[in-house]
């Protein structure tokens, strides 16, 4: 059993008041408290950015990698142990501009594990730089006259690279945030979950109130397993419209490690090592 005392650490959190990451934070202890998720079944990776700091904020088994690689990171661990829960934080301009092959082709292969897109459409961290999400025409400081590029949408190319388990939350909803990321883990496949969180210092544009005005949760009429009213689904935010919930779910298709035989069964962590003696080799080439 995980309690809340057993995920703290003694660093105090320092981002921002108000911003989005509390909540994510937050609800992602509380899954971790629903659960039974501690250092013994779970390891999280963070990529570089403001959201990479919640490795110093939970106390579960952590790697921080370079900018825009925590997905590769995420997918050795899963090769390595297959049964443990593997949680990929990164960001918007983490994921989607140094890490965009990686997000592309973790998607296609369907690995094991789950993302949690810290979205906040800006290099929040670097003090507010236009990002991948940020909407064209986005005034910063490194497009002052406004951005001249059309934003990249990871859900919408989260389907069609092939991921089985697409989502999108509001982080200032805790509840829907746990519950979210519970069921993400359960789905077995590549997961990833498109965190709506406002950075209240240098995104003047998505706050808290605007997607308190302009978020919608899917309703029970709605079929996560229809892709292509998914897709569909993802072209709402040109629209004003902006849908939360699961958006996608396909349990037919196996996970990369599933279709891996010699750790069906057996993580390569607890296979023996052999060894052998290949002096012979050697002595051949001599």
């Amino acid at each position: 059993m995980t309690t809340h005392e057993q995920l703290t650490t003694p660093n105090p959190c320092n981002w921002c008041p108000g911003c989005g990451d509390f909540g994510i934070w937050s609800g992602f202890k509380q899954a971790c408290v629903d659960q039974g998720w501690d250092s013994s079944n779970t390891a999280i990776v963070a990529g570089i950015g403001c959201h990479g700091h919640i490795v110093n904020f939970v106390k579960i088994t952590a790697f921080e990698g370079l900018h825009g690689r925590s997905l590769p990171v995420a997918t050795g661990i899963k090769l390595a142990n297959n049964r443990l829960n593997v949680f990929a934080f990164a960001g918007d301009g983490d994921c989607l501009a140094e890490g965009g092959n990686h997000f592309i082709h973790t998607a296609r292969r369907n690995h094991d594990i789950t993302v949690i897109l810290h979205d906040n459409a800006v290099y929040g961290l670097t003090t507010g730089q236009t990002s991948p999400r940020s909407p064209k025409g986005y005034k910063s400081k490194s497009t002052p006259d406004g951005s001249l590029e059309e934003p990249l949408h990871p859900l919408r190319m989260a389907i069609a690279a092939g991921a089985t388990f697409v989502a999108r939350v509001y982080s200032g909803d805790v509840d829907r945030v746990a519950a979210l990321i519970v069921r993400a883990q359960q789905h077995r496949g590549f997961a990833v979950i498109q965190m709506l969180q406002p950075c209240v210092t240098f995104n003047k544009l998505y706050t808290h109130k605007f997607f308190q005005e302009n978020i919608y949760e899917l309703g029970s009429e709605y079929n996560p397993r229809d892709k292509e009213a998914a897709f569909l689904k993802t072209l709402e935010w040109d629209y004003g419209r902006i849908p939360v919930g699961v958006l996608y779910e396909n349990t037919d298709e196996l996970s990369y490690e599933q279709q891996i035989p010699h750790i069906r069964t057996t993580p390569i962590v607890e296979q023996p090592i052999a060894t052998r003696d290949v002096s012979s080799l050697y002595k051949h080439y001599q």
